[in-house]
């Protein structure tokens, strides 16, 4: 088991994914996670984030395609049968990997639970340096159309682990905006927290834009470095429900985008996005004695709150 004792170095190199899964292929998306941990480790990464469900890959057709025919049952089908089970095969890969790069990771995944035939929670794994399964959190509520396809969160409130640099947080999409989970997670003091986007949302709404609304916010009222982690819509997604001309355009415009960022509190993006159709890893340098510089007027979790007098709103849960 990893140790959680906090190094004093405080220098650190984040790393945030902005790439496209195997859509709906749980053995060729985590061979690919597997080798861009090996490419952050190499760069000299001690952290990298990586995109909403990305094992095997963000069911994305409930925001464009009638839910109750086909082809929406049959990819339910294929996205169940190629979901992660924890701990597994997958699991095991992706440790191997951070080990050897010498890295923490946070990897979104469809998990499944063993031996069942029905159920998917939207999943958050993290990983240590030693590769080390430290913790796992599951998105409290899924969101618009994820609700057919995903259950209510069973992990509790935890979202962040103890790293050698301090405290490591992620939380999923929406929930990034969520005040109550913000408020939790403060009472960690992350100094890194992953964002984890999918490749879009419907038509109308923007993902890339999404997120830097919601974590820009979010770098300052927790006072740490975030990092935003988007996935990018793939060929073989187009394939899988671009399924009328609609779709189909609606799809390509989205592969077009790019969003992926790291941000310093302030809302300072520091890396990103890519410009043009790349996709890889974006890195930055951060230091994290600006975090603490931070506190000395702001800490939400400790000087700068009264946590006493907003109580009573919550009577009704402890009675």
């Amino acid at each position: 088991m990893e140790s959680s004792k906090q190094d004093l170095n405080t220098k650190i190199k984040l790393a945030a994914v902005e790439s496209a899964p195997a859509f709906l292929n749980k053995s060729a998306t985590t061979e690919k996670v597997c080798c861009l941990i090996l490419e952050a480790g190499s760069n000299g990464a001690d952290v990298i984030g990586f995109p909403e469900g990305f094992i095997p890959g963000h069911p994305g057709w409930v925001e464009i395609l009638p839910l109750s025919v086909e082809p929406a049952p049959s990819l339910f089908l294929e996205l169940f049968k190629q979901a992660v089970e924890v701990p597994g095969a997958e699991t095991k890969a992706i440790g191997a990997a951070c080990k050897e790069a010498n890295i923490y990771a946070v990897v979104g995944i469809n998990e499944r639970r063993p031996n069942t035939t029905g159920t998917l929670f939207n999943t958050q794994l993290f990983f240590g340096r030693d590769g080390t399964l430290l913790h796992k959190h599951q998105k409290y509520v899924p969101t618009v159309g994820e609700r057919l396809i995903h259950a209510l969160g069973e992990t509790g409130s935890k979202a962040s682990v103890a790293t050698d640099f301090g405290s490591l947080s992620s939380l999923i999409c929406g929930e990034n905006g969520n005040p109550l989970a913000q408020y939790s997670l403060s009472l960690d003091y992350p100094v890194v927290h992953v964002a984890s986007w999918p490749p879009h949302f419907c038509p109308g709404s923007d993902v890339q834009d999404a997120a830097l609304v919601t974590t820009r916010s979010l770098a300052t009222s927790l006072m740490c470095y975030i990092i935003n982690s988007i996935a990018i819509v793939g060929d073989d997604v187009i394939e899988k429900y671009g399924v009328n001309n609609a779709a189909t355009r609606f799809l390509r415009e989205e592969q077009k985008k790019r969003g992926a960022t790291i941000i310093a509190p302030g809302g300072i993006i520091l890396a990103g996005p890519f410009e043009g159709d790349k996709e890889g890893i974006l890195y930055a340098e951060v230091n994290t004695d600006d975090l603490i510089r931070g506190k000395y007027a702001l800490d939400y979790a400790g000087h700068y709150n009264r946590p006493e007098i907003f109580a009573h709103h919550f009577k009704r849960y402890f009675s």
